[in-house]
């Protein structure tokens, strides 16, 4: 099978991750294509195990007496939560000509170059894209497809010299908990890369210090044509809440180094309402006022309305990956070199989210990220770029001779 074929394949299972699930992974049908891939890696003969969170982990071992570090590749297989995952429609274009594509002509829906500048990469490529009515799922399937297609290319070349090689495919990553059951032990690796970045020639090892923030606010509810002076509506409080953290640090007005706080839902009542944020900063000062702002938030709307009428929870999730991989740049070098080699200049941004391997960096498996070739993540404009996919490929194949060869 080759890559846009296995890529296809994958993409039309709803792996969908839930936020605030009891369950992990958080979705029951995330299972369905954890076992597939573990089919799938050992019926090329790659001996693979599947734990009870729904890690898949394989290992292919080395052919040479050379001792060769040992790398880890990782992608996850769940989808985001934020457009539908299911019954996926993917369809080819073939020698994308820079126009608008169109998605869906009912609904007027297309993927626009004016508004999609990165299209101006793609011209003369061919492009998997949506109908226009869920998300692709590049992110993360586009990783998952490549690094299966490494491991035929391995299994299937016997003389390709290379180390040990260790394949992790994780759930829930999309929901902030791809490795919260990791055990980085069964992966015992000296390092690693994550598949789970944008265009081919991407290498990042940088990325925001995360945190979750639920805000509950809770209201005084009495009949509304006897209010006045009583009802305090929730959802009023709410709104009052969010204008009350600064308006330019919303993600619609950040790029670049610049972090953000981002409702991402919110659902209420007259009684109580629940606001959930994110919190995002590559500055770990910053990210820690940006946590304090939360809190002197909530502690004006107590005072003002002078009962417990907000309550919020923090939680810390990932951190910023460079304070670590700073002492293991070469790793870094080593994928820098790799895409020199394939004709591409390293595109070096810092990634405006995380990844697994930021907590696998942390937990001191040394693991920064590479491009896919997949862009506009998490909605209808998702596509990838047949064309930058297998550059991807031919990318870790050159990272996988260069560690032979150190």
């Amino acid at each position: 099978m080759d890559l846009v074929e296995r890529f296809i394949e994958y993409v039309k299972y709803d792996t969908q991750s839930k936020p605030e699930s009891t369950t992990y992974p958080s979705t029951d049908k995330q299972w369905i294509l954890a076992r597939k891939l573990l089919k799938d890696l050992n019926d090329m003969g790659v001996k693979s195990t599947i734990d009870e969170y729904g890690y898949v982990i394989g290992t292919i071992l080395g052919n040479t007496l050379k001792k060769i570090p040992k790398i880890a590749f990782i992608a996850h297989y769940d989808t985001s939560p934020d457009a539908s995952g299911e019954n996926i429609n993917p369809r080819i274009i073939r020698d994308y000509d820079g126009q608008k594509i169109i998605l869906n002509p009912e609904k007027s829906l297309t993927i626009d170059p004016l508004v999609f500048k990165s299209l101006s990469r793609n011209i003369g490529h061919d492009l998997i894209v949506t109908d226009g009515s869920t998300l692709l799922g590049a992110d993360d399937k586009a990783g998952v497809a490549e690094i299966m297609t490494i491991v035929e290319y391995i299994t299937q070349n016997p003389a390709y010299p290379h180390g040990d090689i260790v394949i992790v495919f994780t759930p829930d990553e999309e929901v902030g908990d791809g490795t919260k059951y990791l055990d980085i032990a069964k992966i015992n690796a000296d390092f690693g890369y994550t598949l789970d970045g944008s265009c081919a020639g991407e290498i990042a090892f940088e990325n925001f210090n995360a945190a979750s923030v639920k805000v509950i606010i809770k209201g005084q509810t009495v009949h509304p044509g006897s209010a006045k002076g009583t009802m305090i509506n929730s959802i009023s409080v709410a709104y009052e809440f969010d204008q009350l953290l600064p308006k330019l640090m919303r993600p619609e007005a950040t790029e670049k180094y610049e972090g953000f706080n981002h409702l991402h839902r919110i659902e209420g009542a007259c009684e109580k309402t629940m606001m959930a944020y994110l919190i995002r900063n590559h500055d770990k000062i910053i990210f820690e006022r940006q946590k304090q702002d939360f809190q002197n938030a909530c502690d004006f709307i107590n005072k003002k309305y002078g009962y417990t009428a907000c309550e919020i929870t923090i939680e810390d999730s990932y951190y910023n990956m460079r304070d670590k991989l700073i002492k293991s740049m070469y790793i870094v070098d080593i994928a820098k070199a790799a895409i020199i080699e394939s004709g591409l200049d390293p595109i070096i941004e810092p990634i405006r989210g995380g990844t697994d391997g930021a907590r696998l960096t942390y937990l001191g498996l040394p693991c920064p990220n590479l491009g896919t070739g997949g862009y506009n993540y998490h909605g209808p404009f998702e596509y990838a770029d047949i064309y930058e996919m297998m550059q991807c490929v031919e990318i870790v194949k050159k990272i996988i001779s260069k560690v032979a060869k150190l």
